[in-house]
């Protein structure tokens, strides 16, 4: 484990929070994202990606804690995640990355990563 993980180096959970949140503002406008969320669990839906992204980056270990493996694939399944859906998540993510103001070299970490996850998590090419 390195010395000081990522978590702590780009300022730990108030960050994640940042990040989470600005994602959600842009999610809650996308025709395509939105009902995917359910209304009643919008919330957790923001707990649990502030959580996973802090335990991926070095932070609490409280999703593994909460909720198990990530299964990321699994847990993503039921959901109809083309291209499109990608690429709206990953636009609203850009905005979101660009908001919390973080190095050069530690936004091109952070935003590597979510790139690879988002092009992962496509389960279908059916529109």
């Amino acid at each position: 484990m390195p010395e000081h993980p990522f978590y702590e180096q780009i300022g730990g959970h108030p960050t994640f929070v940042a990040l989470v949140t600005k994602f959600y503002e842009g999610v809650a406008t996308d025709p395509v994202l939105k009902p995917m969320y359910p209304a009643d669990d919008w919330a957790g839906a923001v707990e649990r990606l502030t959580m996973f992204l802090e335990q991926y980056w070095g932070g609490p270990g409280t999703y593994s804690e909460q909720r198990g493996h990530p299964r990321l694939r699994m847990r993503h399944n039921p959901f109809k995640v083309n291209p499109d859906a990608r690429d709206r998540w990953l636009a609203h993510m850009q905005v979101a990355v660009d908001s919390i103001g973080l190095s050069p070299l530690d936004r091109e970490i952070l935003w590597g990563y979510l790139e690879r996850a988002a092009h992962a998590m496509v389960n279908t090419f059916d529109e």
